[in-house]
């Protein structure tokens, strides 16, 4: 009110310059700006405008945890409390709103009753202005009549006067151009102060905002939002969440993978109840406060009530009208402050309910987090003592082939099985432990072998050599073989490959310190060649070519020959007669011949050879060769001193 007295104020002061100096409007009387006033005590509403917008905010953005319970509920019986929750939600959305709206016509009672008296108490400033609009208007049709008047004398004028007349009508418009502006300056101004107001400015636009605020929310937005949302909720609630139908089964048949993920869904749902009853709390405790105010406008009116009673029965005539009048005001302030005081109440039981709902909620949810987490723990236990079980089976089982399987070939194969079983064992207790369904661990387990025997071909081919390499006539540790240009002994025979200890040298074979790696899947390659002794065989053949010399009885010398490398190998004779044996028994032939050394002659380029071939133990195979080379370099010796050689 008193921004728009001064600008009153100073619209006079700027029009009263539109006139003569000694033509000036009456001045406002100044005793009129502390009238329009209103004291602080005579405030109709208990709540600002920005107060009642705070507590809408606060409300929708409690209202909105609705979604947050919707993601949480996750079985029936919380849908159940879901939906007793919306329509308690609803509800208290709806009182809400009518508390902000009570308030409203509250203010805008207060922002009427300011104009009113305003308008009582500024009657001459408004008309002191008129007098100045009429005055301008006079002013300016003055002007544009003498203006006119010396156009006419311009255009009958002789040249010489032209000038002086031109001169003065310029001068006149722009009077006359000044003169308009300060005129519209002053309708203008003078529109916008009778039309401006700020206090039912303040009330309309708070009623514009509660209106799109409740727009925004359409199941609180009307008057019977509570009986429409229960329509619209039943059509709108989702169908139970798939892990609701697993919630519902038994806690028995969950993996512990899924249990698992059921104690951590529960202990996040119970923290976010919490923090929606929280919330609820908050927000009761405003809804609280807000109570405070009304009561005691409520107290305030009915003394005012009283003492109004008591004033009417001294008053007579015309102020029992003015008696009436205050009646009618009082009784209407008292409807709108109730109509706020009476939802709030409502408000407070309704949250009181909700945050039972709420508390029922949480209790079954830690009864189940609390069943889940039993369940979770008893399963790990399980679990754990099963595999406990299967590793100490797994150290008997070694120890007792360490002690009752002497055989080293045999010892290997059966700790290679022990270990394929007890693997085999802790993966199906793994699967029946954190599956919940076989159906989907045996889709899955499909899925991996297709996918490991893809990737993995080589370690797979070279896993099934494994078992052929271990076969009737495999090798094992200790074997000698010969692998394409590598001979060793096989130190480490794994389900993947196996180990050589190279060896060289010419006769007697020593290690070189080097270790070769084989995959297994060279027993499936044509061009590798893997070649091994028999098992207890120990035997190999000697090849010698010797030039004989000429002249000489080859028959005689061949027999000496014979005789000579036959009484080297006498000394070993019974183990390579029991070797030869066991290699025509595997032939089931006599391919292997009988162990008897041979002298072979033919010619030659210098003349005639005599191939002597004979059999060694291998780990004698050294000294074997140098004896047998020394006594036929002395039977040569004998039948020509100085023309037989060894080549």
């Amino acid at each position: 009110m008193r921004a728009r007295l001064a600008l009153l104020l100073l619209l006079a002061v700027v029009a009263s310059h539109a006139g003569a100096a000694d033509e000036k409007p009456p001045a406002p009387k100044p005793a009129a700006a502390p009238a329009a006033a209103a004291p602080s005590a005579d405030s109709r509403a208990v709540m600002t405008s920005d107060q009642v917008v705070q507590i809408l905010d606060e409300t929708v953005d409690w209202y909105r945890t609705l979604g947050t319970q919707q993601q949480a509920a996750t079985q029936p019986s919380d849908l159940l409390i879901l939906y007793a929750n919306r329509q308690t939600a609803d509800k208290v959305m709806a009182l809400a709103f009518e508390i902000a709206r009570a308030n409203a016509e509250l203010l805008s009672s207060e922002a009427s009753a300011a104009q009113a008296k305003e308008e009582t108490t500024t009657p001459d400033q408004m008309q002191s202005l008129n007098q100045i609009k009429k005055k301008l208007d006079a002013q300016r049709a003055n002007l544009q009549a003498e203006i006119e008047s010396t156009r006419r004398q311009l255009a009958a004028a002789p040249k010489a006067e032209a000038d002086n007349l031109q001169t003065r009508v310029s001068v006149l418009q722009g009077e006359l151009d000044l003169l308009n502006a300060r005129r519209n300056l002053l309708s203008n101004m003078t529109q916008f102060a009778s039309e401006n107001d700020a206090n039912g400015f303040g009330a309309n636009a708070l009623k514009a905002h509660i209106d799109a605020i409740a727009a925004s929310i359409p199941s609180s937005s009307g008057t019977t939002a509570a009986n429409a949302s229960s329509s619209s909720n039943e059509a709108t609630l989702p169908p139970p969440a798939p892990s609701a139908a697993a919630s519902s089964m038994s806690l028995s048949q969950f993996g512990i993978w899924d249990l698992a993920s059921t104690v951590f869904r529960l202990s996040a749902k119970e923290r976010t109840i919490e923090t929606i009853d929280q919330r609820t709390e908050d927000l009761q405790e405003i809804f609280t406060q807000i109570r405070l105010p009304p009561q005691e406008k409520l107290k305030t009116l009915a003394a005012r009530g009283d003492a109004l009673a008591a004033q009417s029965d001294n008053a007579e005539g015309a102020n029992l009208r003015g008696v009436r009048d205050q009646y009618d005001t009082l009784a209407w302030l008292f409807q709108q402050t109730s109509a706020m005081l009476t939802p709030l109440s409502k408000a407070d039981v309704l949250l009181n309910q909700y945050r039972r709902n709420l508390a029922n909620w949480r209790d079954a949810t830690e009864r189940q987090y609390r069943d889940a987490l039993k369940a979770l723990g008893m399963r790990v236990a399980v679990f754990l003592g099963l595999l406990a079980l299967v590793f100490a089976a797994a150290e008997l089982w070694r120890r007792a082939v360490f002690r009752y399987v002497p055989d080293l070939r045999r010892q290997s194969r059966f700790l290679l099985l022990r270990k394929i079983v007890i693997w085999c064992l802790v993966v199906a207790i793994a699967a029946s432990t954190f599956a919940t369904e076989l159906s989907s661990l045996a889709t899955f387990a499909g899925l991996i072998t297709a996918g490991l025997a893809v990737a993995m071909q080589s370690v797979l081919v070279s896993v099934v050599g494994y078992f052929f390499l271990i076969g009737k006539y495999g090798i094992r540790v200790g074997d000698r073989v010969q692998i394409g240009n590598v001979t060793g002994e096989v130190i480490d025979l794994g389900l993947v490959r196996l180990h050589l200890m190279e060896l060289s040298g010419e006769g007697s074979l020593s290690p070189t310190g080097r270790v070769v790696a084989f995959a297994n899947s060279i027993i499936f390659q044509a061009s590798g060649g893997l070649f091994k002794q028999m098992a207890g065989i120990n035997l190999a053949w000697r090849e010698i070519t010797l030039s004989l010399p000429t002249g000489v009885d080859y028959a005689a010398l061949k027999q000496r020959l014979i005789a000579a490398v036959i009484d080297v190998i006498q000394d070993y004779r019974d183990d390579i007669v029991r070797q030869t044996q066991e290699l025509q028994r595997a032939a089931a032939s006599s391919a292997a011949g009988d162990a008897q050394p041979t002298v072979q002659l033919r010619f030659s380029a210098a003349g005639v050879d005599a191939v002597v071939r004979y059999p060694v133990q291998l780990q004698h195979a050294a000294e074997i060769d140098e004896r047998v080379s020394r006594e036929l370099l002395n039977v040569i010796s004998e039948f020509d001193a100085g023309t037989a050689r060894v080549s």
